[in-house]
């Protein structure tokens, strides 16, 4: 037993130096943060480098344990509660316009392999229909928005000008390319600048809505500005670019005008200002709504001239108004950069004219081809436009929401 004793003895020596040696080190490396302050969960520190508390902090930290982590204050910070990420089925449907060129894309595909799935939804549908998603702009506005759209003359000057001044323009462009380099009958040219003659769509407004929500009344006034007034401007510019005095009827603008637009956006205003408890309920159900509605706004223009759209010069007048409206929303976007650089929020306005002029009343078009003109390719471009429209601008809005986001 005697003769054990100094190994004993020489391995507590060596065990202590040992200690000693890595204390020395961690010393040596020693840099660690204290929390003094939280302050909206987020933890601030400041350096230790004091001799009195280092020592202490090791002596403490010797005492425990030599795990990396102890020098961490477990006891000013709060137990970590993993987060859930709980969607609501209200969270689902306010999200629903998410999907919307997804949706679009789906009903023309629908339309052309099975065109009876919307051949239901006749003319006399479309009324109600966009009048809907007026009524869903109303209802996420109020009266102060279009006061303050009113504001913008210049705005509102800018947005006429790409209606009835550039995309005229260009429809006449294409007209002409259309006969000229294509080869395509006189008729056809003549159904491409009848769709720029007529007044801009309500589409846009939903689109602007869907994109730049401030921005929606604005988009409101003008296209309100383009359809009132074109029981004058769409004749005078079909005989000058078609050569047809084109009579529009005045009573049945100004009855659409109220249907569409002014009636159904009235009407979600006053619901958001007197029942907002009622605006609140409903609220949710109204995107997936409004997806749908436009979905067959898309899918049924398609399904009811699919003949025309088929036909043997189809494609061709498909690729050119594809141009066409392309064209027409590029020159709104940039043109307005142009004009109104110094803006605060030109980027909005940018987006809200390209809309503008990059939009057509097609239904209009084509409801003009078929009661005046007797050649029937005069009603294929808008029949192809009603689709084509439709499909960009809502493409766009899926590709400027993530620019934003």
């Amino acid at each position: 037993m005697a003769l054990h004793a100094p190994v004993n003895n020489q391995q507590s020596q060596i065990h202590r130096l040992n200690l000693h040696h890595r204390t020395q080190i961690q010393l040596r490396n020693l840099y660690f943060n204290i929390p003094i302050s939280q302050s909206r969960g987020t933890l601030r520190s400041r350096s230790i480098s004091h001799p009195l508390l280092l020592r202490k902090c090791v002596s403490e930290k010797i005492s425990g344990s030599f795990d990396s982590d102890s020098g961490r204050n477990y006891a000013s910070e709060p137990p970590e509660i993993p987060q859930q990420n709980n969607v609501s089925f209200v969270e689902v449907l306010k999200k629903s316009n998410s999907f919307l060129p997804h949706v679009t894309l789906a009903s023309t595909l629908l339309a052309l392999v099975f065109p009876p799935s919307f051949t239901w939804f006749t003319n006399r549908y479309y009324a109600p229909a966009l009048g809907f998603l007026m009524f869903a702009v109303g209802v996420n506005s109020s009266e102060k928005d279009f006061l303050e759209a009113f504001k913008r003359p210049t705005a509102i000057l800018a947005g006429y000008i790409g209606q009835f001044l550039v995309k005229p323009l260009l429809g006449y462009i294409f007209g002409i390319i259309s006969v000229a380099i294509f080869g395509l009958p006189t008729p056809v040219g003549a159904g491409i600048m009848l769709v720029s003659c007529v007044s801009g769509a309500q589409l846009s407004n939903y689109a602007t809505f869907l994109t730049d929500p401030p921005m929606a009344p604005l988009s409101i006034v003008m296209t309100s500005l383009s359809t009132a007034t074109a029981v004058f401007i769409t004749p005078l510019l079909s005989l000058l670019l078609i050569g047809k005095r084109l009579p529009v009827d005045v009573k049945g603008m100004v009855s659409s005008i109220l249907q569409i637009v002014v009636t159904p956006v009235a009407a979600g205003l006053l619901l958001n200002r007197f029942f907002p408890r009622i605006c609140d309920a409903i609220r949710p159900f109204l995107p997936p709504l409004s997806v749908l509605v436009t979905a067959c706004c898309v899918g049924a223009p398609l399904a009811i001239n699919i003949e025309s759209v088929m036909s043997p010069f189809g494609l061709t007048i498909l690729l050119l108004i594809i141009a066409f409206h392309s064209t027409a929303f590029v020159a709104g976007y940039f043109l307005t950069g142009m004009v109104f650089h110094k803006t605060p929020d030109v980027k909005a306005l940018q987006r809200t004219l390209s809309y503008e002029t990059g939009s057509s009343s097609s239904l209009l078009a084509l409801a003009l081809a078929n009661r005046f003109f007797q050649d029937p390719l005069v009603g294929v471009p808008p029949a192809i436009s009603t689709v084509i429209m439709s499909l960009m601008g809502f493409s766009l809005v899926m590709v400027w929401a993530k620019r934003k986001e």
